[in-house]
C-alpha cells in the first residue's frame, strides 16, 4: 500500500479587502462587535463585475500548486474540488476547473462537505493514492460566499463572517510510509443539518416557487446559522477529532509542531489551542484577515504557512475541521 503526501500548494484571493468598518457602513455593526465575537477584522469580497467565480479562484490556486508541485497539468489524474457554492447548480466546479487548466480526461468529483469539504477531499485523495489508483490528485478548495450574504443588518449574525478565496494542493504517491498523510478521519452528525444551512432554492422550494411568493420577508434562501449550538459542538468535535487522530497513531498533543484548524472562529481556535496546551505558534490563525472561506479555509492557511517557513520537513501536522452537516473530520501528516 502506497502513502500519499501533499506535494504543491497554492491559494487565491480576490483583491477587494472589505473591513468591519466598511461592514459598519451598510449594516448595524462594528469593528469592536466583531472582533469580540468572531476575532475576525476583513475578508476579501469578489468585486461586483469581476471576472472571478469560484471555479476560478479554484484553477487559479491549482495552477501555483501544481508548479510547485513540479509536475504538468496533464499528470493530473483526478480533481476533487471541495465547495458548498459551485458556479452552477449543475454541472459541478471541478469539470469547469478542468476545462480552465486544460487538462485531459480524467474524472472529477465535487465534494459537498461545507467547511470540512476539504478534509473529507484531502480524505478521499489519500485512499485513492493508497489504493495504488492514482499518482497525482489535485484537491481543491474554494468559495464565492460574497454573492449570496444578506448584507444587512438582518443578516449580519452570519454575514460578517464569511469572505471568498480558494486553496488547492497537489496530492502525490509517496514510497515512504512515515512521510505524508499518516491517517484521516471523518464523521457526521445529521440530525444537527439545518442548524447551518441554506434551505432554498432547492428542489423542495424551487425558483418559480420563490418567484411567485415575492416575499421580501423570506429569508429561507440566505445562510441560517445557529451561532450558539454550533459553537458548542464546534469545541466539542475539534477536540474529539483531533484526539482521535492523534491516538490513532500513537502520538501525543506534545508530538504536534503545527495546527492548522479550519479557520470559523478565532475563539474556537483558541479554545482548542487552550485544551491541548498548544502555544502560539503552535497555532496558525489567518480569520483575522480573509473571514471564514469554508473549504477554502484550511488550503489557504496551509499554503500561507508553508509560504512564511511555519511548516518544515519533518513536523507533524494537524487539519481538522467543523461545519454544516454536523460534519467534522481531521487528519495527521507528517510533512
Amino acid at each position: 500500500m502506497y502513502q500519499s503526501r501533499i506535494s504543491g500548494l497554492g491559494k487565491y484571493l480576490p483583491e477587494n479587502v472589505v473591513t468591519n468598518k466598511d461592514l459598519s457602513k451598510i449594516m448595524d455593526t462594528s469593528d469592536e462587535w466583531i472582533q469580540e465575537r468572531t476575532g475576525i477584522r476583513e475578508r476579501r469580497h469578489i468585486r461586483k463585475g469581476s471576472e472571478d467565480t469560484t471555479a476560478s479562484m479554484g484553477a487559479a490556486a491549482a495552477r501555483i500548486a501544481i508548479e510547485r508541485a513540479g509536475i504538468q497539468t496533464e499528470e493530473i489524474e483526478l480533481i476533487l474540488f471541495a465547495t458548498l457554492s459551485p458556479d452552477y447548480y449543475f454541472p459541478g466546479s471541478g469539470v469547469l476547473v478542468q476545462e480552465l487548466l486544460e487538462i485531459p480526461t480524467c474524472p472529477a468529483m465535487d465534494i459537498r462537505n461545507q467547511c470540512s469539504g476539504f478534509i473529507y477531499a484531502l480524505s478521499t485523495a489519500d485512499q485513492f493514492i493508497k489504493t495504488g489508483m492514482y499518482k497525482n490528485i489535485l484537491v481543491i478548495g474554494s468559495e464565492n460566499h460574497s454573492g449570496g450574504l444578506d448584507m444587512t443588518t438582518r443578516g449580519r449574525g452570519v454575514s460578517v463572517i464569511f469572505g471568498d478565496g480558494a486553496g488547492a494542493a497537489v496530492i502525490t504517491r509517496e514510497e515512504n510510509p512515515e512521510r505524508g498523510v499518516l491517517s484521516s478521519h471523518l464523521h457526521s452528525e445529521g440530525k444537527f443539518a439545518e442548524e447551518l444551512s441554506l434551505i432554498g432554492p432547492s428542489t423542495n422550494r424551487w425558483v418559480p416557487e420563490i418567484l411567485e411568493a415575492n416575499d421580501p420577508s423570506d429569508e429561507s434562501y440566505f445562510p441560517f446559522m445557529n451561532g450558539q449550538l454550533v459553537f458548542k459542538n464546534a469545541v466539542v468535535r475539534f477536540s474529539e477529532v483531533i484526539m482521535e487522530g492523534l491516538q490513532a497513531n500513537k502520538l501525543s498533543p506534545e508530538a504536534i509542531d503545527m495546527l492548522i484548524p479550519h479557520q470559523a472562529n478565532l475563539r474556537i481556535s483558541q479554545f482548542v489551542q487552550k485544551k491541548f496546551g498548544l502555544q502560539d505558534h503552535q497555532v496558525y490563525n489567518n480569520i483575522q484577515h480573509y473571514g471564514n472561506t469554508t473549504a477554502g479555509s484550511i488550503p489557504i492557511a496551509l499554503t500561507e504557512a508553508w509560504e512564511e517557513g511555519q511548516v518544515k520537513e519533518g513536523d507533524l501536522l494537524v487539519l481538522a475541521a467543523f461545519g454544516s452537516g454536523f460534519t467534522w473530520g481531521s487528519a495527521i501528516i507528517r510533512w
